[in-house]
């Protein structure tokens, strides 16, 4: 029998060895690195817009995920940030780049209202080309998504710009990948350039915005509400509207033949009190668009503004001035009501709206300031809640005019309620101050500065309910009234409850108002006391490259310090892949390394090493380094999260990782872990180091 091989079959099988073994070595590939996530997805375009260019950009984002806007406030998570590489020269940005719909909810980790896109996102930003021979526009986005976790990543387009300005499909050179940093096989997503025809250029004349859910939450549009709600019925107790009460009521009762003509008159003009405030909300929105509302809450010089303005109106209530609007506006409303019907109604309420502006206005004023820092309708909302109670009591003390017997006569308690609403937009306009300062990082008004101010404030209101001081439209009084004592007792109880944040109290009642902790003088209170966890005689003689981080856990930053600490005294490592704009990572920090049966294993067991893939700053010129799949290692971040993809073969936050003293890991069971709850990770903490033992 002839064992010799065809030649044929012999080659036949060493092909689909090679295909068999090709085939392996791409799964164990998929399989290693199938923790690598890209859950956005980009395309580019450029369209013509008469002598301009505009750039648009769309992603798809996968489902449950969320990126954060340009317009996320600072202090919260990472914004989108946007740069253009070779602008200088070539090209003019008209305006800032406008986003389609996003939504905006409060973030009670980081106490801001956060600003998001889900399912898509839609940017435009339009530029005026300079250079005539200008081939492509160079653009990078720099963004965080989050689910359970967060990933920080990059996306660089290189989008050609035709001679004609015709719209066309234009390819994207570049790939996302995490932070700047690319993992070696991961296939580049390319499109195809076609030619450009007629039939394509109407095709994509038209860009659609993205129909994205309602742009604020449920729960911050009913807050709103709520708030404006109750500044509306305080608006009612002050000298310009209180006494309008009764003469409204009076004219719709004498003027109407039956009562229920006068009710539902009355009724009539509450609802057009209701129109005209919407209405100025509706406006408000429409002149500066959602998200312009939400990006001038942000801006420095928006905050200094709105910190002026507020000023302003503080200043006003407390008697220094009145802010009124010019008479012949109310005289021509007035000529016009006379003339009845319901458009007569209807001006009669821009009437009360006019003359009340004095009162009304700084409230109304503060209302849309701090509703835009929603966007959307939050103005149109605070509006509605105002207006309603404002409009409220004239329509009930119409359908029941005996109540008007039990109203309290006017006098020199409605200036005492003016005055009082001066002394809160004076503290609220600290915070509009205390926003643009940590924009800015200038430190001028750190936290115990913004809390001495609040102190001052809130007992020079004391010492006026008390009698002690009084402003240039005060009555003669000799005695307080007992609701007049019982709010000066309050004011006095909340002054007294401010003191101790001197010295590191966490005042979480104003929790919102205030910087942060870490943005003080004293990051351990006066007298190295404060924040309830550590002292500042506790931070002496810590080692090379050491910190306290939170709950007193000493923490290292440079892997290279943690990593010969951890040698010196023999402990296992645990690694933190965190970032500054990482909710879920603040979460695990203050919820789950807080437990009592967790905290002292990360201060005695293991040595920390945090390291922040989000850090911006920029690396030694000798630190700087290519890796091997061409991408630049700049800043401190990029440097982490080429560690962390390259080794752990993902790029979310948080990470947590176990590692003997040769980097090896100790979990067998789960060898990183993320966002988890306080028994899993405990469970996960006691596998790692009793393993290292």
């Amino acid at each position: 029998m002839n064992f010799t091989q065809n030649p044929q079959t012999s080659l036949s099988r060493n092909i689909w060895t090679k295909l068999l073994l090709l085939f392996l070595f791409f799964f164990a590939f998929a399989k290693g690195n199938a923790q690598i996530l890209e859950p956005v997805k980009w395309t580019s375009k450029i369209e013509k817009k008469g002598s301009n260019a505009v750039l648009i950009f769309d992603a798809v984002i996968e489902k449950d995920w969320h990126m954060y806007s340009q317009f996320t406030p600072e202090g919260g998570p990472l914004a989108l940030e946007i740069s253009f590489k070779n602008q200088k020269g070539n090209y003019e940005l008209i305006g800032k780049a406008k986003e389609g719909k996003t939504r905006t909810a409060y973030n009670d980790v980081f106490e801001v209202n956060e600003t998001f896109f889900e399912g898509k996102a839609h940017i435009e930003q339009e530029i005026k080309i300079i250079n005539p021979n200008l081939k492509t526009v160079d653009v990078d986005f720099d963004f965080q998504v989050c689910k359970e976790v967060c990933i920080n990543s990059s996306k660089k387009f290189s989008i050609a710009v035709p001679s004609t300005f015709k719209i066309e499909e234009v390819p994207v050179v570049a790939e996302a990948k995490a932070d700047e940093t690319k993992v070696e096989g991961i296939a580049v997503d390319t499109v195809k350039k076609e030619e450009p025809t007629q039939a394509k250029v109407e095709k994509t004349a038209t860009v659609a915005k993205e129909e994205i859910p309602a742009a604020a939450s449920s729960r911050s549009l009913w807050s709103i509400f709520f708030v404006a709600f109750l500044f509306g019925f305080t608006a009612l107790l002050t000298p310009c509207v209180f006494p309008m009460i009764p003469m409204t009521v009076s004219f719709f009762t004498k003027q109407s033949k039956t009562r229920a003509a006068g009710i539902r008159n009355a009724i009539i003009y509450g609802v057009s009190i209701i129109v005209i405030y919407v209405g100025l909300g509706l406006i408000v929105t429409k002149i500066f668009g959602a998200d312009a509302l939400n990006a001038l809450s942000t801006d420095v010089w928006f905050n200094l503004i709105f910190f002026v303005i507020l000023v302003v109106f503080a200043t006003s209530f407390l008697g220094a001035f009145e802010i009124m609007l010019p008479n012949s506006w109310a005289n021509k409303a007035d000529e016009q009501a006379d003339k009845g019907g319901i458009i007569g109604i209807l001006f009669m309420a821009l009437a009360l709206a006019i003359v009340s502006f004095s009162c009304t206005g700084p409230i109304v004023g503060t209302i849309l300031v701090e509703a835009a820092t929603n966007g959307g309708i939050a103005p149109a909302v605070g509006m509605l809640g105002f207006s309603t109670a404002l409009a409220l009591p004239f329509m009930l003390f119409a359908m029941f005019p005996g109540w008007l017997n039990s109203l309290p006569k006017s006098g020199g308690w409605l200036n005492t309620v003016k005055v009082v609403l001066g002394f809160l937009e004076l503290a609220f306009a600290f915070k509009f101050l205390s926003n643009a300062d940590l924009v800015l990082q200038l430190h001028f008004l750190e936290r115990e500065v913004f809390i001495a101010i609040w102190i001052a404030i809130f007992a020079a209101m004391t010492l006026y309910l008390f009698g002690k001081i009084t402003l240039p439209h005060d009555s003669p009084t000799h005695h307080i009234s007992v609701g007049r004592l019982y709010l000066g007792l309050l004011t006095l109880v909340f002054t007294m409850y401010l003191i101790p944040g001197l010295w590191g109290a966490p005042l979480k009642l104003i929790s919102a108002f205030p910087p942060p902790p870490t943005y003080s003088e004293s990051p351990f209170g006066v007298g190295g006391s404060g924040n309830g966890a550590v002292s500042s005689e506790a931070g002496k003689g810590l080692p090379k490259g050491a910190e306290l981080g939170p709950h007193g856990i000493m923490v290292f930053h440079d892997y290279e310090d943690g990593l010969a600490y951890a040698k010196e005294i023999k402990k296992p490592i645990m690694l933190d892949f965190t970032g500054y704009a990482c909710v879920n990572c603040r979460k695990m920090e203050n919820n789950v390394w807080s437990e009592p049966a967790i905290l002292p294993i990360l201060k005695n067991d293991v040595v920390l090493i945090s390291l922040y893939v989000d850090d911006k700053r920029e690396l030694p010129k000798e630190e700087q380094f290519t890796t091997a799949s061409g991408d630049k290692i700049i800043t401190t971040g990029d440097k982490w999260t080429d560690f962390m993809i390259s080794k752990y073969k993902t790029n979310t936050q948080p990470l947590y990782v176990i590692t003997d003293l040769e980097g090896n890991n100790l979990n067998t069971s789960k060898p990183t872990i993320s966002y988890v709850s306080a028994d899993e990770y405990l469970k996960w903490l006691k596998e790692g180091i009793s393993n290292f033992k």
